[in-house]
């Protein structure tokens, strides 16, 4: 919306609202929405939704948004000092869209987007892998069981999505960092696979130098795209002074606009003495006078003459940016728009989001009163498959995780019986549906058939049939997002009923839908 808006001042439903009647359409909490307002929104709106809504239908969305207003504005939200910036920034912004030429502005822009000389590929990637290191003098066999081991895991996260990646990751990978690359800081296969995926997306299986791996993109940030990085090549020309070319122009066109009259004779006192007592100028009848460039020189130390034009130059745009709603309507609403999209989204982070992320407590008790909600189609093998070296250590492992919680039976696995530089045992721990694994196929579904591993020829399984998942971090990016949409619905019925909302039935009627 601020691009479209920024595209032009004047806008035809601006002429239109302001040139008939304009009665209060809806009461929130007691503050007065006017049609206008509410209408600049609808069609707003109407350009991005997928489903067109009729006025009466919008009108129940637009004031569960107003009732999220008012509550930002209860926790004073609209009173710090990030809020701020973001206001002055926004409106510097509008103002600077209606004394700029816009042309002038775009090719500015594009020129300084290609000085960048950016790459095909930018930007950067976050990532998380399952990776086995792999020594370079790995035997084809070894080679072949460990890629097996990566397609099982893969298989195991295909066909159940919402297995909490993190979780394998702690369990079978040698790398557990999650970290950003860019272009050129890691090796080329691992690059290409990296650059490839969209965020959340999990690679097949794959092999580098390294070892073997298993990734997944967990954000990333196109920063070099021209739509990413134009407000930012913005900021930085304006910090430049590359619009100083068409200031004199604007300058110029502001003076006629608000009457701008020189005293010239204080003028010539000021420029040969370096300070006056009198009035300099007038915009549009307001005096501007000697005191009031001094506190303007003290903080531009130039020559005299130069901070006259520079004290005239900001007395100007500063009258023009405080008057501009009375030229351009449109731009008070757009401000608005701005501010309360940021109090929406902050007052639902706080509400919804984090809770929603981080509270463990409530995730827990949630999935406990809808765990049914999660229960699978068919039963699943929760549980390790265990590939020895001799029929002896299958049985002490088997021992021994009867005394174990299971959470730590991997690592308890590999500190008992992979010691010394000697491995008698590969574990494989989750959550198997049938066809994930071979080995749970056969052992446990009765199904199929597998050639035991050279290596660890004895193959055994550890674990029970399951109907479901029995933790939420089991299912964890389902819970958080049935546990949001929870959170979401009890906040907006309790604002609803602790607020009021008052709708003039016979106004919306009138909201042209066009």
């Amino acid at each position: 919306m601020k691009r479209n808006l920024l595209l032009g001042c004047v806008s035809l439903f601006v002429a239109v609202v302001f040139a008939q009647e304009d009665p209060v359409l809806m009461r929130v909490n007691g503050r007065e929405i006017l049609r206008s307002e509410f209408e600049y929104a609808y069609r707003r709106d109407a350009e991005h939704l997928n489903v067109k809504l009729s006025p009466k239908e919008y009108a129940v969305l637009f004031a569960q948004s107003k009732l999220k207003v008012e509550a930002a504005k209860a926790a004073r939200l609209d009173t710090t000092s990030v809020f701020r910036k973001q206001h002055e920034k926004f409106r510097t912004e509008l103002v600077e869209s209606c004394l700029i030429d816009r042309q002038m502005m775009d090719s500015c822009v594009r020129d300084a987007y290609q000085k960048m000389g950016l790459k095909a590929r930018s930007g950067r990637v976050q990532v998380i892998q399952i990776f086995k290191r792999l020594p370079q003098t790995i035997s084809s066999q070894y080679l072949e069981e460990e890629k097996t081991r990566m397609d099982s895991i893969y298989r195991v996260i295909q066909n159940q999505p919402d297995m909490d990646f993190n979780r394998l990751v702690e369990i079978y990978s040698d790398d557990k960092r999650s970290r950003w690359i860019e272009c050129l800081e890691t090796t080329s296969e691992l690059e290409d696979i990296a650059f490839s995926l969209g965020k959340g997306r999990v690679s097949q299986p794959f092999f580098t130098p390294e070892g073997i791996h298993i990734l997944k993109v967990v954000d990333r940030e196109e920063t070099f795209t021209y739509e990413n990085v134009r407000a930012r090549l913005i900021g930085r020309l304006r910090r430049e002074g590359v619009w100083s070319r068409s200031t004199g122009a604007v300058l110029e066109r502001l003076k006629k606009e608000w009457q701008y009259a020189p005293n010239q004779a204080a003028m010539e006192e000021l420029l040969a003495n370096g300070r006056t007592a009198q009035t300099l100028f007038t915009i549009d009848g307001q005096a501007y006078t000697g005191t009031m460039f001094m506190r303007f020189s003290s903080s531009h130390p130039q020559a005299v003459e130069r901070q006259l034009e520079g004290f005239i130059a900001k007395s100007l745009l500063d009258y023009e940016s405080r008057n501009i709603d009375k030229k351009h309507p449109e731009i008070s609403y757009a401000l608005r728009e701005s501010d309360e999209n940021y109090l929406v989204e902050e007052i639902t982070r706080q509400k919804i989001d984090l809770p929603a992320a981080n509270d463990r407590a409530g995730l827990a008790t949630y999935f406990k009163f809808h765990s049914s909600d999660y229960r699978w189609e068919s039963p699943r093998y929760k549980g390790v498959v265990l590939h020895c070296v001799d029929k002896k250590t299958a049985k002490q492992a088997k021992k021994m995780l009867k005394k174990v919680p299971e959470k730590e039976w991997t690592d308890k696995l590999r500190q008992t019986f992979n010691t010394a530089g000697e491995e008698k045992i590969q574990v494989e721990q989750g959550l198997f549906a049938d066809g994930d694994n071979k080995y749970i196929d056969k052992l446990v579904f009765k199904k199929g058939d597998f050639e035991p591993l050279m290596s660890y020829p004895f193959t055994i399984t550890v674990g029970k049939k399951v109907k479901g998942p029995d933790d939420y971090r089991e299912v964890i990016e389902r819970v958080r997002k049935d546990y949001r949409s929870y959170l979401d619905t009890c906040w907006m019925r309790e604002l609803r009923e602790s607020g009021k909302v008052e709708i003039n039935q016979e106004v919306l009627k009138t909201v042209n839908n066009n």
